[in-house]
């Protein structure tokens, strides 16, 4: 029974079948004898063909990858090959129409005072800061040589004077003797001649007298006009010379008005043009930056000077209220009219060349070097009054390399990637 199981058994094995033969009954006390299970080829097969399936996906999988990652590092070299700049839009005209300017304050009318006679000056009645009107007495001069001189020739008048009448007299005697065939003619016309230079001798003294005079009445030092004394040079005692009689005259006082004011400006050629007579203007100093002194422009020059290529131009400053001083910085303001062809860029877009001035324009993907004329210079940023236009994207912060038809990546300034 046993070795019919077994055969059967084998035979069932030869055919691929793993199976018992339930007709066989085994005994009780028979020993029974376990089988272990034989794989088929068919499912090695199998195995094998899915492994190399998944290895061949393993290495697809992988040159995939590896491709992608090359090629995501050539597109980062390339990327990284490019300028990346940032760029702006220009502003359509001025920043400001408020062209500011430095400006010079003079007095509206200012002189140094100075002694027209020698002497000593006696005494002053007015000192530094002090109001004065026209006429007013500042200070007194002795001069005993001009008085010594007026008494003599006074006196010197006198004597002509007599002198005169005498030859007067003589000449009417004559012209009566000459009618009686007393005396000859020549000696009538004699007589008539030295009355003539007499009275000539008269008029001679008497302009002495009147120089005498004069000088003699400049011994009073007095103010030529409503003003402020800004400078005393002299004291009681000092040795006055006359100023026209001396190498270096010495200036007593220095006189200014100082209720209407001259603010002498030097605006540049470009803007000569918008300066126009009898337009306002505005006036500010450091010390109060936020008080704006109206003004009026009353005249200018009317010719660029040669040396600063500037038109000088007078603004008349109200003083009334002694706000400004005389000698003063100050800045002007004018009021330009609006320039529309004219736009304004940042002072940092500018590129110095040694060809001139440039701005990088980004176009398409390329740079473009553009010559540009610079007007007003407003600090952080500059007008331009040629060579851009506000649909022109500006390069901010160009470097020193950038060349025209460089290829670049323009990025907004405000907004971040365009």
């Amino acid at each position: 029974m046993i070795a019919k199981s077994e055969d059967h058994q084998s035979e069932n094995v030869m055919n691929g079948k793993e199976e018992i033969s339930h007709a066989d009954v085994v005994p009780a006390h028979a020993e029974v004898v376990t089988e272990h299970p034989v794989e088929s080829p068919g499912r090695g097969r199998v195995l094998l063909i899915l492994f190399v399936i998944a290895a061949v996906s393993a290495i697809v999988y992988g040159v995939h990858v590896r491709s992608a990652a090359e090629k995501k590092l050539e597109r980062a070299t390339e990327e990284s090959a490019v300028m990346s700049v940032r760029v702006t839009n220009p502003v359509v005209g001025a920043a400001s129409q408020d062209l500011v300017l430095p400006g010079n304050v003079q007095a509206f009318t200012e002189t140094p005072i100075y002694s027209r006679t020698d002497g000593y000056l006696k005494k002053w009645y007015f000192d530094i800061g002090a109001h004065v009107r026209k006429g007013q007495l500042l200070a007194e001069i002795e001069t005993p040589e001009i008085d010594q001189q007026l008494q003599q020739s006074r006196a010197e008048l006198e004597r002509i004077q007599a002198n005169m009448e005498l030859a007067g007299v003589t000449s009417n005697r004559w012209q009566s003797l000459l009618a009686k065939h007393a005396v000859s003619q020549q000696e009538a016309d004699q007589a008539r001649s030295n009355y003539i230079a007499a009275q000539a001798a008269v008029d001679a003294s008497k302009a002495n007298v009147r120089r005498l005079e004069q000088l003699q009445s400049y011994e009073r030092i007095v103010a030529p006009f409503d003003g402020t004394i800004t400078a005393r040079n002299t004291d009681i005692g000092d040795l006055i010379q006359a100023g026209s009689g001396s190498n270096s005259p010495r200036e007593l006082f220095h006189l200014a008005a100082v209720g209407k004011l001259r603010v002498y400006v030097a605006v540049p050629e470009v803007y000569a043009d918008s300066i126009h007579d009898d337009d306002s203007a505005a006036v500010t100093q450091d010390s109060s930056p936020g008080l704006k002194i109206p003004g009026r422009i009353v005249r200018n020059a009317r010719a660029i000077d040669h040396a600063t290529r500037t038109l000088n131009v007078e603004v008349d400053v109200d003083n009334s209220k002694n706000i400004l001083r005389p000698g003063a910085y100050v800045f002007v303001h004018f009021g330009l009219p609006a320039e529309i062809h004219t736009v304004t860029v940042p002072s940092n877009t500018l590129l110095f060349r040694s060809e001139g001035l440039r701005v990088g324009v980004v176009r398409g993907d390329r740079v473009q070097l553009i010559p540009v004329t610079i007007g007003q210079d407003y600090g952080n940023t500059v007008q331009v009054i040629s060579g851009l236009t506000p649909s022109d994207r500006v390069i901010v912060d160009p470097s020193d390399s950038l060349a025209s038809g460089m290829e670049v990546r323009a990025e907004d300034a405000t907004k971040g990637k365009s």
